[in-house]
């Protein structure tokens, strides 16, 4: 069964376009009050738009090609976030035909999301930071999004299923040590199939990691695929040491092209981290991200099933008076077979 970046077609039909305006209806974070309390005024005014190996077998889901859906996010030159857009702001492209946007939504919704854990040999003097940002990620979540938890070094492990309950995380992290190698591809395969046990229509894992897959059955390409026949976006953090002191495999050495590959096709973003120190505030960044989001959906215009790659382009045009914005969204679908 295909997977794509859409909502599986048992939701479709329960979800009309009225409800796509209440996607999710948002709930207040639950630092958010907190962390707006510390904001200067300046900032928080112009941080918005009103400036302001086995055998791999993939099983992709099945549904119709109803509605396609494509989180975008939109940031300015300084790479915070801008909200506000309006529906009239943004195109989207599927192989390069203009489509009708049918659905368009700004809500927070609940979401799923699956943090994979690097605890391999080679994390050992970042993980006390790493388990850091990870909770801090936690606390500025809202009340109805869900969490698991995969950590990975010789092999992945899912050290908690969904939880609501982030304390039940938080508790179990605080005890994972690291030692062995790193496992990083098997952990993203691991983190993308257990998203199917999702209960929300949004997902994304949070990858937190030095990169430098060096023990996993699967292959980058093999991971690509099972990425782009998700419906699940991919954020990493990468650790890496700075450039006059590293001393680093070939493996380690495209660490950070990996992880920027995976995030980019999926829709997501890679954040590099030089300095553990700035870890949480790069996880506080990627969650409030995850919150501010535009949602848009339509209806392909192709309705051939030929199971073929579809890509997918937003092009945005921004209300006059504003600085070049950068967009990011996944970069297409596989079309179903039947």
């Amino acid at each position: 069964m295909t997977a794509l970046s859409m909502h599986r077609v048992s939701r479709l039909w329960v979800l009309s376009l009225a409800a796509w305006s209440i996607l999710g209806v948002a709930a207040t974070p639950r630092a958010a009050d907190e962390h707006s309390a510390q904001q200067p005024p300046g900032e928080a005014e112009s941080s918005r738009i009103t400036i302001r190996k086995p055998d791999i077998h993939v099983a992709p889901f099945q549904v119709d090609v109803n509605l396609v859906v494509v989180n975008v996010t939109v940031t300015d030159p300084f790479d915070r976030i801008v909200t506000g857009l309006e529906q009239s702001n943004f195109q989207v492209f599927d192989e390069k035909v203009e489509q009708k946007i049918e659905a368009f939504s700004t809500e927070d919704a609940p979401i799923s999301v699956g943090l994979i854990f690097d605890c391999s040999g080679s994390m050992s003097d970042k993980i006390q930071k790493s388990k850091e940002a990870a909770l801090q990620f936690f606390r500025t979540s809202n009340p109805q999004d869900e969490f698991m938890l995969v950590g990975f070094s010789d092999r992945p492990n899912l050290i908690t299923g969904f939880t609501a309950k982030f304390e039940n995380i938080q508790d179990r992290l605080l005890f994972v040590k690291s030692g062995g190698r790193t496992a990083l591809l098997d952990a993203i395969y691991l983190g993308v199939s257990e998203m199917k046990k999702a209960t929300t229509n949004r997902r994304a894992l949070l990858v937190i990691s030095d990169g430098g897959d060096n023990h996993s059955r699967y292959t980058e390409n093999d991971i690509k695929r099972a990425v782009k026949e998700s419906d699940v976006q991919i954020y990493s953090v990468g650790i890496f040491e700075p450039l006059s002191s590293r001393s680093r495999t070939p493996e380690e050495a495209g660490g950070p092209s990996l992880l920027a590959d995976l995030a980019e096709v999926s829709g997501g973003r890679m954040f590099s981290v030089e300095d553990t120190n700035e870890l949480p505030d790069i996880a506080e960044k990627i969650s409030i991200e995850l919150r501010n989001q535009y949602v848009i959906g339509y209806r392909p215009s192709n309705l051939v099933r030929d199971g073929r790659w579809r890509r997918i382009r937003v092009k945005l045009n921004p209300p006059r008076g504003l600085p070049p914005l950068q967009i990011y969204s996944r970069t297409g679908y596989y079309a179903p077979t039947q």
